[in-house]
C-alpha cells in the first residue's frame, strides 16, 4: 500500500442526492425563423450583393444549435445570391494552428457539409492599423479579402474580466477574427485593460472593413437560445452592452453556497474558455473576476474529447485525475495562455489515479470536521446545471430553496474496481 492510499483509505464519500434546480424556461421556439426574418429586414438585405464573397465568422464555444445557426445563415447568403464561406474565429485556440482550428469546429458540427458552404481555416493576418498604445490591430486575411464579413457569437459573462463589453460579437471581431496574433495583441496590457482594447480594436475594423452584420444569441439557465438579434455593423457598439445585462440575468448558477467540495466531471472548451465557468464556480482566472460562489475544494474528473487536449484553465482545480492529464495536450494549452498572458492556470493540480482518490483528497483537505454535515456537490459541467447531485448534508438548504426539487433517494457513488466512474458527464 502506498502512503496515498494510507491517508486516504478511510475517507467515505457521502451518500448522494439527485435535485433539480429551476431556473426560467424561456427559450426561443423558432430560431430558424428569427434569422430569416432578421436577413429579411432592408437595412441587413440591402447589404448583401449577387456575387459577393462572404466570410462567416464562426468560434470555438459549444453554442446552442450552432450548427443550425451557421446553415440558416449560409442559405440565406447562398439565396441573395452571394458566395458565403466559414472562417474559424477563435484567437489562438485550436492549437493555433489552420488544421486545429477547423478541427474545433467539425466538432462542434460546423463543417463544409453540415453548412453547405467551404471552411476556409488560416493563421495569416493583415494589419489595419494601431490603438493609440501601439497595439496592432489585426484581422484574419481570408475574412479581410473577402467582399463582407457576418459574425455569429453569443452575448456572455467573460471569465477574466468584466466590463460593459465582455464575450459577444465585439470580442469576435477583435480577438476571434484576429486569430492568435491579434489575440495576442489584445491581451498584451492584461485582463485590467481588455474591456476598452476590445471595443477600441471592434470599432476601427468596423470603420475599416466591410461588415454585414452579427448574429447575437442570448441563451438561458438551460443552455438554450432565449433571445437572438442581427446586428447591423453600426449598432454593434451600443447594442452589445444592453445584450450584455440580459445575458447575466439569464446565467444559471450553483445555489447552494458555501460549498466544502465542487466535483466537476468534464471541463472543455465548448463549456467555457476556461474549461470550467469562473462565474458559475468562483474560480476566477484573474483578480478582476467576480466570484459568486465560495468552494473550499474543487475536483475536475475528466476533459472533454471536443477540447482536443486544451485543457485551458484546469489549474483553477485542487485535484484532478490521470485520466484528464493523460488527455492534454500542452502545445494547444500553452498556446491559450501565452497569447492570454495568464500562466498560473496552465498547471496541473494535484493529480489523483482514479476518480474515488481525487474525491477522497478533496474531502480530506476540505477542513470540515463533521463529515456528515459535509457540503459536496457534484455536475457534469458549468453549463448543464439544472440536474445536480448534492450531499445529504446539504438536504436542509434544498428544503427550504424554492428553485430546488429533490429528484431522487440518497445513493452511493458507484466506482468500478479502479475506482473510477462510469457515468462520466452522462447521469
Amino acid at each position: 500500500m502506498s502512503i496515498i492510499d494510507s491517508l486516504l483509505q478511510d475517507v467515505a464519500c457521502p451518500m448522494m442526492v439527485p435535485v433539480r434546480q429551476i431556473f426560467p424556461d424561456d427559450a426561443l421556439q423558432d430560431v430558424a425563423g428569427e434569422i430569416r426574418k432578421g436577413l429579411g429586414c432592408q437595412t441587413i438585405a440591402e447589404g448583401i450583393k449577387p456575387g459577393m464573397r462572404i466570410a462567416v465568422g464562426v468560434g470555438s464555444r459549444g453554442m446552442n444549435k450552432l450548427p443550425l445557426l451557421v446553415s440558416v445563415v449560409v442559405d440565406g447568403l447562398k439565396e441573395r445570391g452571394a458566395l458565403p464561406f466559414i472562417v474559424p474565429a477563435m484567437g489562438s485556440h485550436g492549437g493555433a494552428t489552420d488544421a486545429g482550428q477547423a478541427s474545433v469546429l467539425a466538432a462542434l458540427g460546423v463543417t463544409e457539409e453540415s453548412v453547405g458552404c467551404p471552411v476556409v481555416s488560416s493563421m495569416e493576418t493583415e494589419q489595419l492599423g494601431e490603438l493609440e498604445n501601439g497595439l496592432p490591430i489585426l484581422i484574419d486575411r481570408q475574412a479581410m479579402q473577402a467582399d463582407g464579413i457576418v459574425i455569429i457569437n453569443r452575448i456572455k459573462p467573460h471569465t477574466s474580466f468584466h466590463g460593459p463589453v465582455e464575450s459577444g460579437l465585439l470580442k469576435m471581431i477583435s480577438i476571434g477574427l484576429g486569430k492568435q496574433k491579434g489575440a495576442d495583441s489584445c491581451h498584451a496590457m492584461g485582463f485590467e485593460h481588455m474591456a476598452n482594447n476590445i471595443v477600441e480594436m471592434a470599432k476601427v475594423k468596423l470603420r475599416e472593413v466591410k461588415f454585414l452584420f452579427g448574429v447575437a444569441t442570448i441563451e438561458n439557465a438551460y443552455d438554450q437560445i432565449s433571445k437572438l438579434s442581427i446586428i447591423p455593423p453600426e449598432e454593434m457598439v451600443a447594442r452589445e452592452p444592453q445584450l450584455l445585462l440580459e445575458a447575466k440575468k439569464s446565467m444559471p448558477s450553483i445555489l447552494f453556497n458555501p460549498l466544502d467540495v465542487l466535483i466537476i466531471d468534464q471541463m472543455g472548451k465548448e463549456f467555457s474558455g476556461t474549461g470550467t465557468d469562473p462565474n458559475i464556480t468562483g474560480r476566477a482566472p484573474t483578480p478582476i473576476g467576480e466570484a459568486k460562489l465560495t468552494v473550499s475544494k474543487m475536483a475536475i474528473l475528466d476533459l472533454s474529447n471536443s477540447s482536443h487536449g486544451n485543457a485551458a484553465g484546469l489549474g483553477l482545480a485542487d485535484i484532478c485525475t490521470r485520466r484528464l492529464v493523460d488527455k492534454v495536450d500542452l502545445n494547444a494549452t500553452y498556446a491559450n495562455h501565452i497569447t492570454t498572458t495568464v500562466l498560473s492556470h496552465a498547471k496541473i493540480p494535484i493529480t489523483m489515479d482514479s476518480d474515488l482518490r481525487a474525491l477522497q483528497v478533496a474531502i480530506k483537505t476540505s477542513n470540515v470536521l463533521d463529515f456528515n454535515k459535509l457540503r459536496v456537490v457534484r455536475i457534469r459541467n458549468t453549463l448543464h446545471l439544472e440536474n445536480i447531485m448534492i450531499s445529504e448534508g446539504l438536504l436542509k438548504d434544498a428544503e427550504r430553496l424554492t428553485s430546488v426539487e429533490v429528484t431522487g433517494k440518497p445513493q452511493k457513488w458507484e466506482f468500478d474496481s479502479n475506482g473510477n466512474l462510469s457515468d462520466i458527464g452522462e447521469w
